[in-house]
Order: structure tokens, then sequence, then C-alpha cells
């Protein structure tokens, strides 16, 4: 990595798309924290889910808020964090974003085959396969005017990290010189 500071991070996308996988070892890479965004929803948000029903708007915001003070706190100790969040919608970016203005998003995306052949393959305690489709017509790509890299959950891991690791490099080398 470059000698720019690297701002907090957001690994986004559907479930099984590997955000959980991708934040650990860039987490590991760069040598910062990761938090899984899965572990600060609240019990409710789990237990719908569980029973294969989608999370609307109202149950997110808490879980959203909690995940924005959670970066802000850590950012405000120095740290920078990387954590994994769907962040489906455009106002769920938004939301995060008042917490932590310079956040910068990494969306991961491919085939909605291999996603379900993930989410089948798993054991997750509270995201069943089922709920995939949901997830894909809530989801809204971030815009090109949202701080944001697009990556290909389908490269191998060294490959996406490396991809990962250069667009972050130019994406702070170019915010370093518009200061």
């Amino acid at each position: 990595m470059g000698s720019n500071p690297l701002p907090p991070l957001v690994v986004m996308g559907v479930s099984g798309s590997g955000k959980s996988t991708l934040g650990s070892l860039l987490g590991e890479r760069l040598g910062l924290p990761f938090i899984d965004g899965d572990d600060l929803h609240p019990a409710a948000n789990k237990e719908k889910m569980r029973t294969g029903n989608p999370l609307c708007d109202e149950d997110r915001r808490p879980w959203l808020e909690e995940i924005g003070r959670t970066l802000r706190e850590a950012q405000g100790t120095g740290a920078v964090p990387i954590i994994a969040c769907s962040a489906l919608k455009r106002s769920y970016r938004d939301l995060l974003r008042l917490h932590v203005p310079d956040l910068v998003f990494i969306h991961l995306t491919g085939s909605r085959e291999v996603l379900l052949q993930r989410m089948n393959a798993r054991n997750h305690e509270f995201m069943p396969a089922s709920l995939l489709e949901s997830q894909l017509a809530a989801l809204e790509s971030p815009a090109a005017d949202e701080r944001h890299i697009r990556a290909d959950f389908q490269l191998p891991p060294e490959g996406l990290l490396e991809q990962i690791c250069s667009d972050l490099d130019a994406l702070t080398a170019r915010a370093a010189a518009t200061r």
C-alpha cells in the first residue's frame, strides 16, 4: 500500500458475496482491525432473518446506527477500521456517512448463481439462502459520486486483495492530491 492514509472501509454486498472473508483478509493484509457487522445486529433482526423474513428499512436503521457509531468510535481512537456490512441502499450508505464522512465502500459483485451456491453450501447463523432474492431486489449499487471500489468476488482471494489494494492506493492518492 502507498503512503497516503487510509479511510475507514466498509466491505459491502449481498449475503454470500464474501464480505466477512474479504474484510478479515484485508484487515490482516493492511494491519487494520476488522469488525463483522453481522455481530452488531440486534437479536430481533437475527430472529426475523432466521425465520426467513427479510429486514425492512425500519429494522435496519438501529443496526446501521450501531455500525456508524462503531466506525466513528474506532476512528476516534486512531484506528482505521474495516467493517463488513451489506449497505444495500444509498440511504443506508448515506446514514453511515453521517457518522464517518470519509468512508470508502468496497462493493463485492458477482453472479447470482455463485451467490446461491455459496449460501447453500454454508451454515450461516441467521441468513438463509431464501433471503438472497430480497437482498438482490433491494441492492442499489454505489453511484459515481460515492467513494467506492467495485470488485468481483469470483476472483481468487489473492487476486481480489491485489485489485482492492491497488484501487485503494489510487483512491487515496487522488484524495491526497485534492487536499
